[in-house]
């Protein structure tokens, strides 16, 4: 098949499950400021997928540049095929994940579905997987991702631990006159969220769009077009406005009943690191660290009001997506080999 039609499905595949990320990560960005009181569920939603475009507009290239190094395949037919099959594997998992109202990480879906698709297109060796590099003390490819993806879930529960316990003992004093103050704060602790996860979480698209038009002959560089990037942003606005209700009542709700404090505290907490992560190339999944962060601010008032039996189901659907998403992207990849006659296996 010429190498610029699969470029162009691969684009509008990308932006479509760049939607189904703005249905499934950024509803989480809201969450928190909803459940403690400080917006309505509409006018929070609608701030966050404002932020969340502005943060996609201007959060750099680093995460994609990072996600076009985690599969070495020389530019061509087979690299477009292995692009193609990823991201419908990870759409279609999240679509699922989606509908039935877990929160699980596009990250992760993305992640899953270019390995699995990289390994059953090319070979397990097309898989930047980063080991020997890791052993000398650099992080790179699939290892420098799946690091961060753990790193991310540890810092967002300690560090929302953490300032919870340093935040009670700093406004001990205060009376509730101070709660109008907490709820005001959390918009700009949501925006800086929201900002964080669009910039974060869109790159990952951009990068897989640019890796196809490469491959294609269609661009001469990584580098993210401005095309490129404001179709990312716009999709994950659409995404960000039109849906994630059943994600927002899983974190808002059901992990810890969040006061105006602890809003504050895990928004503080999960914008803090995603813009770290972000800085660092990294990318994480703004559900994780958000999902974590709660559970953390929860376990330093009150562990016996946190419902750990939510953090185990959300832990248990992460440490499915990756396989489960690898899986599905091959299984895509054989199929339309079979029906379409791409290359040999």
């Amino acid at each position: 098949m010429d190498p610029i039609v699969l470029a162009i499905a691969t684009a509008l595949i990308a932006l479509i499950f760049a939607f189904t990320n703005g249905v499934q990560d950024a509803s989480a960005t809201a969450a928190t400021m909803v459940a403690s009181g400080a917006a309505s569920p509409r006018s929070a939603v609608v701030f966050a997928a404002l932020l969340g475009f502005t943060g996609a507009m201007l959060g750099g290239s680093a995460v994609a540049f990072t996600m076009q190094g985690m599969v070495d395949v020389p530019a061509g037919e087979t690299l477009s095929e292995v692009l193609l099959a990823a991201v419908a594997g990870a759409t279609l998992w999240n679509v699922f994940t989606w509908r039935k109202g877990l929160p699980s990480s596009s990250t992760h879906s993305l992640v899953g579905g270019l390995a699995g698709a990289a390994a059953a297109g090319a070979g397990l060796n097309s898989v930047v997987w980063g080991l020997d590099e890791l052993m000398a003390g650099q992080l790179t490819g699939l290892s420098k991702v799946i690091l961060f993806l753990l790193a991310s879930v540890a810092a967002g529960f300690a560090g929302g631990y953490l300032i919870r316990k340093v935040s009670a003992i700093l406004l001990r004093p205060a009376g509730r006159g101070v709660t109008k103050h907490l709820l005001r704060g959390q918009w700009l602790t949501t925006g800086t969220l929201a900002f964080a996860h669009g910039a974060n979480d869109s790159q990952k698209q951009m990068g897989i769009i640019v890796l196809a038009l490469v491959s294609a002959g269609a661009a001469a560089s990584a580098d993210i077009p401005l095309w490129v990037r404001a179709s990312c942003a716009a999709m994950m606005f659409a995404g960000t406005i039109g849906g994630g209700w059943k994600i927002m009542r899983t974190l808002g709700r059901k992990i810890y009943p969040l006061r105006p404090l602890d809003g504050l505290d895990s928004q503080l907490t999960s914008a803090s690191s995603l813009l770290a992560s972000t800085a660092l190339g990294a990318p994480v999944s703004s559900t994780q660290v958000v999902a974590s962060s709660v559970m953390g601010v929860g376990a330093a008032e009150n562990a016996r009001m946190v419902q750990w039996g939510v953090g185990r189901h959300m832990i248990v659907s992460w440490f499915l997506t990756i396989p489960a998403s690898a899986l599905i992207s091959a299984l895509i990849l054989f199929i339309l080999r079979s029906i379409i006659g791409w290359g040999a296996l």
